[in-house]
């Protein structure tokens, strides 16, 4: 079935009928894909090792204006109940909110295209999701291809904290949220502020009340900013250990010089971090954050030229001057550019 919505630009697909199959549990996986076609296979072979494991999986999918041919990878190569194809790329968070209407589940399981799940991972999360009942999101913990663990339950970014982290002063002032989230114990299972987007288990019922991602986030900070108004609601997001998710991370943009170039990746990520602080700290947050953003880009280009090294100082004057001029166009703050 074919269905054009002139609005959107978006054409939906659903897949024809799949052969019946016996299942405890039937989740949906929302997936967005962009330039990731050389990924599809492998993440094919972990779906269906879940399905092996005796769960459905009804996925649904959103290919973001790929250039690879990832859309008709991701179409014809996984079994998607529905599959939408933008004409250009809405970002992270908005493409999954595409599918939100298409949920059915008890469950969402939101899946990076890089990721892939180590065996037992459904069946051990939704174990710790239905022994806490009032567990609204879980993350569980994420490697780098040969096992490096990443940071995988995270603390909220305040002004101060992100400040000390970036100038190294937490170490000798121990304010709290302010140690860096690789130094915190992965080792034990319970709740955290927030959990990376690449595997994130939702309830349903969460979404109901307190829906997806914010779009004003094109990229960065759209997890962040869920997980902070689903505990907002009640809710409580938590990270389990004892199961693991290999994340590549970076794959998709690897194609797009763009979205490769450093200077890109800071300018989504400067542009996401002052919407962030806007919202959940209001004017005098981000007044703030900009004046600790001055003075550490300050105190580290000071370090830099004491070191001799006058090319990275510039560097540092540089960021500053980025962070002010899309403190400008989002008026402050206060509305995304894309």
């Amino acid at each position: 079935m074919l269905r054009f919505e002139d609005e959107s630009q978006v054409m939906i697909e659903a897949s024809p009928s799949r052969p019946a199959r016996v299942a405890t549990r039937v989740i949906d996986v929302l997936l967005v894909s962009f330039n990731s076609a050389h990924l599809i296979d492998a993440l094919r072979e972990t779906l269906e090792q879940a399905e092996r494991e005796g769960f459905g999986l009804r996925v649904l999918a959103v290919d973001n204006a790929s250039t690879d041919g990832s859309g008709e990878k991701v179409r014809t190569t996984l079994p998607c109940e529905v599959f939408i194809q933008n004409e250009e790329n809405v970002g992270f968070g908005r493409a999954n909110n595409q599918l939100l209407e298409h949920v059915r589940s008890e469950y969402v399981l939101l899946l990076n295209t890089d990721a892939f799940m180590s065996p037992g991972t459904i069946g051990k999360s939704l174990a710790y999701m239905d022994a806490h009942p009032r567990c609204g999101i879980l993350g569980v913990r994420l490697t780098d291809a040969d096992g490096t663990l990443q940071p995988s339950r995270r603390s909220f970014p305040t002004p101060l904290n992100a400040f000390l982290r970036r100038t190294g002063l937490q170490r000798l002032l121990p304010v709290p949220g302010a140690r860096l989230d690789s130094e915190q114990d992965h080792t034990q299972e319970g709740d955290c502020d927030w959990v990376p987007g690449c595997y994130y288990l939702v309830r349903r019922a969460v979404l109901d009340e307190v829906g997806l991602f914010d779009p004003r986030f094109f990229l960065y900070c759209e997890e962040v900013d869920h997980c902070r108004r689903t505990r907002n609601a009640g809710w409580s997001v938590a990270y389990l250990p004892s199961t693991s998710v290999v994340h590549l991370g970076g794959e998709s943009a690897k194609s797009v010089a763009s979205l490769t170039h450093e200077r890109q990746i800071s300018v989504l990520q400067t542009e996401s971090d002052l919407l962030y602080t806007r919202k959940h700290f209001g004017m005098g947050g981000l007044w703030l954050h900009l004046g600790l953003v001055l003075l550490g880009d300050f105190l580290l280009a000071c370090k830099d030229l004491l070191k001799g090294r006058a090319a990275s100082a510039w560097r540092q004057f540089q960021c500053s001057r980025i962070t002010f001029q899309l403190a400008g166009r989002t008026r402050l703050g206060s509305q995304p550019t894309r």
